[in-house]
């Protein structure tokens, strides 16, 4: 007998289309303030740092980088990845420093934090297909370019991210609007906002990064995530299974998935069978 053909589709936590992320390099002292104003909105942000840059000198208060001993506490609940050792033009690098680079900078931030260290943001904004190549035989899985979208599309590549935009972007606060307005829920939607924390007070501009906090954090309808946890997640939504009837589905990952069924949230329990 004919039976009705299921819509059954991929979502993030809790049901949710629309995912945002943040992005910001170098670890610098101004990156406490800013984690600060993250935990008050909720927003969560991937902090890409650079383990051989802990005593470079410094003119300004807010080149200062933070000290290596306390960015496990400084970035607690949120990721914290790699911007190479120190932060040279990468693709100028043979292949051997690129690797270097890249395993150094985990080692150093790894043994402080005590978990692995996945994620990048390409120093300068350098990168080519050999840096990419030898960034993922090194155990990375993500890395942020600078080559801004303005679009909220989900990346083909997560080994070449290409954000939505820099937080200083003329764009920003139409992108903002769009963003919270939008509610159909045809697509995942991501919006992606990378930059300096020291920027803010080299330019004197807080109020740039308080009022985006303030418009885009704890929506109901957003999910608020760290650049590792979109990578992981998609990777587990991709591996669930689902039953050619469309009546159950197993999630054989770690963690729970979250798919839509003709409308309706369903949520997949990790290692579990689940009706649909």
């Amino acid at each position: 007998m004919d039976k009705k053909l299921r819509n059954i589709y991929t979502a993030f936590p809790e049901g949710k289309h629309k995912v945002l992320t943040l992005s910001y390099d170098d670890g610098k002292i101004p990156d406490k303030r800013l984690v600060a104003l993250f935990n008050e909105y909720g927003l969560k942000g991937t902090f890409n740092l650079n383990g051989g840059l802990e005593n470079a000198p410094f003119t300004e208060f807010y080149q200062e980088h933070i000290p290596l001993s306390e960015i496990k506490d400084v970035y607690e609940g949120h990721e914290v990845a790699c911007h190479t050792f120190t932060h040279p033009t990468i693709a100028r690098c043979p292949r051997e420093q690129i690797a270097q680079q890249v395993l150094e900078d985990r080692r150093v931030l790894e043994k402080i934090l005590g978990r692995a260290v996945r994620g990048m943001a390409y120093p300068n904004g350098s990168f080519d297909d050999k840096v990419v190549d030898v960034f993922k035989s090194c155990g990375i899985v993500h890395a942020r370019t600078v080559n801004q979208t303005l679009s909220f599309d989900m990346p083909s590549d997560f080994l070449r991210w290409n954000p939505t935009c820099r937080h200083g972007d003329s764009n920003l606060e139409r992108l903002t609007k769009a963003f919270s307005e939008f509610h159909k829920t045809q697509y995942l939607q991501m919006f992606y906002v990378w930059g300096h924390s020291y920027e803010f007070d080299r330019d004197n501009n807080w109020e740039i990064m308080e009022k985006f906090a303030k418009d885009i954090g704890r929506h109901e309808d957003i999910w608020y995530a760290t650049n590792i946890d979109i990578v992981d997640y998609m990777d587990a939504s991709d591996r669930i299974q689902v039953s050619v009837d469309g009546t159950f589905a197993y999630n054989p990952s770690a963690i729970p998935v979250w798919i839509e069924v003709d409308k309706k949230a369903v949520e997949l329990i990790p290692g579990k069978y689940t009706e649909i």
